[in-house]
C-alpha cells in the first residue's frame, strides 16, 4: 500500500473530536464520521491532484434515541458506521452494546435484534467494527472478542437475525476497530494494538466467500506512525484505483490528534 495523504484535523468545537467510524462518498470527496460522544459530522474533503489537502464540514448533527432523547455519557459512545448503496445507515455502539438503524437526516436511531453474544463483551471492548456487504448484509466485529481456537467471530446480520458467518484468524497484538467491504465483496479489517511507544495499525483483506477465510495483511504500521486509527472506508477512484481513508480517534485529548489518512492499494 502506498501513502497518499495524512492530515491532521482539528476545529475549535466542544465537539470535536473521538471520531471512530467513517464512510466516504464513492467519488472520494465527502465523508459522513461519527464520534464517541454521538455526533454526525458531514465534510467536503478537498483534492489537489487526487491528494486530500483539508476538510469543510459541511453538516453536524446529534445522534437521537428512537424517543427523540439525545443521549449521554455511555449510551452516546458510537463506533462504527456503515452506509449502503441506498444511503440507509447503521450504528455500532460499544458499552452499551448494539447496533441501530440511522436516520441521516434527523439523528435517530432505531434499535437492531441483539445477539447473546453481545450482552457478554466487557465495558471498553464492544461493537467497534461494521460494515455492509455489497449483497446488503450487515456485518459487525468486537473489539473484545475472546479468541477460540486462534479465532474471533465475525457477525452477519440476516432475515432480521444475528448469526457467526465466519470466524477470522487472529492473535493476541492487534484487536478489529473498523472495517469495510469493496465492491467485489472482500472484507477489510482495520486493527489497532497499543504500546508503550504508540499505537500501531494493521490492515488485513479477507475472501469471505469460502467457508475458512484466509488474511492477506496489506498494511502494519511501525509504533507511532499514526495516532489512533479506528474507522476505516474503501472506495475506488477514477483510474479504477482500491484507496482506504482511514481516520483517527482522539479520545478527546490533547496529547492526541485527528487525522485522516488515506492509502492507495498497488497489486
Amino acid at each position: 500500500m502506498t501513502l497518499l495523504s495524512d492530515l491532521a484535523w482539528h476545529l475549535p468545537e466542544k465537539w470535536f473530536g473521538g471520531f471512530s467510524g467513517l464512510e466516504v462518498s464513492p467519488d472520494g470527496e465527502t465523508l459522513t464520521a461519527i464520534t464517541d460522544r454521538g455526533s454526525i459530522v458531514t465534510a467536503r474533503l478537498t483534492r489537489a491532484d487526487g491528494l486530500i489537502t483539508g476538510v469543510e464540514v459541511l453538516s453536524r448533527l446529534d445522534m437521537r434515541l428512537s424517543n427523540g432523547e439525545i443521549p449521554k455519557g455511555a449510551v452516546a459512545d458510537a463506533e462504527g458506521l456503515a452506509i449502503d448503496a441506498t444511503g440507509r445507515a447503521f450504528v455500532s455502539f460499544e458499552f452499551r452494546h448494539r447496533v441501530t438503524r440511522l436516520d441521516l437526516s434527523s439523528g435517530i436511531t432505531t434499535r437492531l435484534p441483539s445477539h447473546r453474544d453481545f450482552e457478554t463483551l466487557g465495558t471498553n471492548a464492544g461493537l467497534e467494527a461494521l460494515a455492509i456487504h455489497p449483497d446488503g448484509r450487515l456485518f459487525t466485529l468486537a473489539e473484545g472478542a475472546r479468541p477460540v481456537a486462534g479465532k474471533i467471530p465475525l457477525y452477519a446480520l440476516s432475515a432480521g437475525r444475528w448469526r457467526i458467518a465466519h470466524r477470522l484468524p487472529t492473535d493476541d497484538a492487534f484487536l478489529p476497530v473498523g472495517a469495510d467491504f469493496d465492491p467485489g465483496g472482500r472484507l477489510y479489517l482495520l486493527e489497532r494494538a497499543l504500546t508503550p511507544l504508540g499505537f500501531r495499525s494493521r490492515i488485513r483483506r479477507f475472501d469471505l466467500s469460502g467457508p475458512d477465510p484466509v488474511a492477506q495483511t496489506l498494511l502494519i504500521t511501525d509504533r507511532g506512525a499514526f495516532d489512533n486509527l479506528e474507522g476505516l472506508s474503501v472506495w475506488t477512484d477514477g483510474a479504477g484505483a482500491t484507496r482506504l481513508i482511514l481516520i483517527s480517534d482522539d479520545n478527546f485529548k490533547i496529547f492526541q490528534r485527528t487525522q485522516i489518512v488515506e492509502f492507495a492499494l498497488t497489486e
